[in-house]
């Protein structure tokens, strides 16, 4: 239940940020991806701190199922190196959406129409710390590169990865699913890349102020050149992302593991 319902809740953020910068790049959507995030916006709709709450609920669900992933190896991924680095990176993809999830909950109290601001001037007070530590800059560049192995090993995952597997679904339906989730994978991995290079020339620079939030970053994008339609190309695979959680919501194999006592 926690699996599906976490599944349910990524698929409904991807869904919706891609929704989002789709309606931007096309100039309907009224503000820049980087002044407007999903939860504000979601929190701006009728019910919208409802939907915040059940929201932050299924991310924390989906950080549950993750931890069992990672600890517990729900998906038996094993105990050699394969097995050990998938499971690294399920515990630091729980502990991406257990951030995720707590900034869900804090908006409940603080938003406003200045939060993507607020989130950029957050971002940039914590890189300042960073850079006021011994060898700070040099630490804010290596998360820079956890940023940037964070989008390469998506789109790794995304070129490689049989996704089929874990559905259980008709073979015929279990090709096409998979060419969903590998444009999903592929563009969110890069997706990730900008961010991190910002983040790696402020550690090179040791400037603060060249750190900026994951929708800003885009945004640059957008402002370049035939930005929009990279920002759009972006959407389309935030949208199949998140239509590929739903289906992850819906059809995955869940196989809680056997020495895991739920009481």
């Amino acid at each position: 239940m926690a699996a599906r319902a976490g599944y349910g809740a990524r698929g409904f953020v991807y869904l919706s940020v891609g929704l989002l910068m789709l309606a931007s790049a096309s100039g309907l959507g009224g503000q820049t991806l980087g002044s407007q995030g999903v939860a504000p916006w979601l929190a701006s709709q009728p019910f919208g701190r409802l939907w915040l709450v059940l929201l932050g609920l299924g991310l924390w669900a989906f950080v549950v199922w993750r931890a069992l992933q990672a600890v517990w190896d729900a998906d038996h991924q094993g105990r050699d190196w394969r097995g050990a680095a998938a499971r690294l990176g399920q515990a630091v993809s729980g502990l991406f959406y257990g951030l995720l999830a707590a900034g869900v909950f804090e908006l409940l109290d603080e938003v406003g129409p200045r939060m993507a601001a607020e989130d950029i001037a957050e971002n940039q007070a914590k890189a300042a710390i960073l850079l006021g530590l011994p060898f700070g800059d040099i630490v804010l560049m290596l998360v820079g590169v956890v940023v940037l192995g964070v989008g390469v090993g998506n789109i790794v995952t995304g070129l490689r990865v049989d996704f089929g597997e874990a559905l259980s679904c008709s073979d015929h339906w279990r090709r096409r699913l998979c060419l969903l989730a590998r444009v999903g994978y592929t563009v969110r991995g890069a997706a990730y890349l900008p961010l991190g290079v910002f983040v790696l020339i402020a550690g090179w620079h040791a400037r603060a102020a060249e750190v900026r939030s994951f929708g800003s970053s885009l945004e640059a994008v957008r402002q370049q050149p035939g930005g929009d339609w990279l920002v759009g190309v972006t959407a389309l695979g935030f949208i199949a992302f998140g239509a590929f959680a739903f289906i992850e919501a819906r059809f995955r194999r869940i196989r809680p593991p056997k020495t895991l006592s739920l009481g």
